[in-house]
C-alpha cells in the first residue's frame, strides 16, 4: 500500500464545508472546515468546478487520492448526483455524490434509516426497497425548509408582525427579533427581512426565537412547535413512499443544539410513527462520507 494513497470525504452544508482526508489505513491527516460560499449543485459544471478548486486549494501536496465521497446541499435527486459525478470525472476526480442528509444514517453506524437535517435548511433522506435514495423537503428558505434556521426566522417574523397588526401586545417575540436584527420597529423589521430574503440574512437570527420562547413568548413556542411538526411530516412522507428502516437520525445545528425543537420533533413524530426510534447524531456528518469513500474501495 502506497503511504501517499488516501480517501477524501466532504460534507457541504449551507454555510460551511467539513473536509476530511484519511490514509487507507485509517490515519486522519486532515480535518478542516472551510466556507461553503458560492456552492450550488447545479449546473453540474459549477458544482464540479467549485469542488475541484477547493480540493486543489486545501489538500496537502503529494497525495494520491483513491476515493472521494461527499454529501452536499442541493443534491436532491439521484440525477443531480450522477451529473456531478460525471462532471468531476471529466476533471480527474472519481467521486460518489449524495445529498448531505444521506450522510447521517451511515455516520450513525446504521445500515438503514431516515436522516433528518435541521440546520440552515431542512431536509429528510431515506432509501426505498431497492436501495435508491428518496428525499423530502430541502426546497430552500423562501418557499420551504420549515424547521430549519432560516425558515424559523421567516415564520417568527410573520407571527410577530401579524400579532402587531392585530393590535396585540408584544409577548417577547417581536422585541427579540427587533433587537437581533438591530431595528427600531415592526415596519423596519419588515424591510430588514424582505430586502434580503436569503438564508445568510435570516438564519443567524434563529437563536432569538429560542431565547424568546425561554422568556415566555407563546408565539415563539408555537413557531418552534410548527417547525418541528413539519420536520416530522418529512419523515412521514418518506415512510409513505416506502423508506426502509425503523431509525431516524437527526443532525444539524438547530435541532442538535436547541432542545425545544428536538423535543417537539420527538413528540410530533411519536404521534405519527410511535415505533420509530430517534437518535441524535453524536459525530460529525462527514463521518458518513468517510464511510462511503471507504466503501467505494471495498
Amino acid at each position: 500500500m502506497d503511504s501517499s494513497e488516501c480517501l477524501v470525504a466532504l460534507d457541504v452544508g449551507g454555510t460551511k464545508t467539513h473536509l476530511v482526508v484519511e490514509t487507507l489505513a485509517g490515519a486522519r491527516i486532515l480535518d478542516t472546515v472551510i466556507s461553503s460560499q458560492d456552492w450550488d449543485a447545479e449546473p453540474a459544471s459549477h458544482g464540479a468546478d467549485w469542488l475541484a478548486s477547493r480540493l486543489r486549494a486545501t489538500l496537502p501536496a503529494g497525495l494520491s487520492i483513491v476515493s472521494i465521497a461527499f454529501g452536499a446541499q442541493g443534491i436532491n435527486n439521484p440525477s443531480i448526483g450522477r451529473d456531478l459525478e460525471a462532471a468531476l470525472l471529466d476533471r480527474g476526480y472519481r467521486v460518489r455524490a449524495v445529498n448531505d442528509a444521506a450522510l447521517i444514517v451511515p455516520a450513525a453506524g446504521l445500515r438503514q434509516g431516515i436522516g433528518v437535517i435541521a440546520g440552515t435548511g431542512a431536509i429528510a433522506v431515506g432509501t426505498d426497497g431497492s436501495g435508491q435514495p428518496i428525499s423530502a423537503g430541502g426546497w430552500g428558505c423562501v418557499i420551504g425548509d420549515e424547521g430549519g434556521a432560516a425558515a424559523l426566522v421567516r415564520e417568527a417574523a410573520r407571527a410577530a408582525l401579524r400579532a402587531n397588526d392585530e393590535g396585540k401586545p408584544d409577548d417577547g417575540l417581536l422585541s427579540a427579533l427587533l433587537a437581533d436584527f438591530g431595528v427600531e420597529d415592526a415596519e423596519r423589521l419588515t424591510r430588514k427581512v424582505n430586502d434580503d430574503p436569503t438564508s445568510d440574512n435570516w438564519a443567524p437570527h434563529c437563536t432569538a426565537i429560542f431565547d424568546a420562547a425561554d422568556g415566555g413568548s407563546q408565539l415563539a413556542v408555537n413557531v418552534i412547535s410548527e417547525g418541528a411538526g413539519y420536520l416530522a411530516a418529512l419523515v412521514a412522507q418518506l415512510k409513505n413512499r416506502g423508506a426502509k428502516g425503523d431509525d431516524v437520525v437527526v443532525a444539524g445545528s438547530v435541532i442538535v443544539k436547541q432542545a425545544r425543537l428536538l423535543d417537539a420533533f420527538k413528540r410530533a413524530l411519536g404521534k405519527q410513527h410511535p415505533r420509530l426510534a430517534v437518535h441524535v447524531l453524536d459525530v460529525s456528518p462527514v463521518e458518513g462520507a468517510v464511510f462511503l469513500a471507504r466503501a467505494a474501495i471495498g
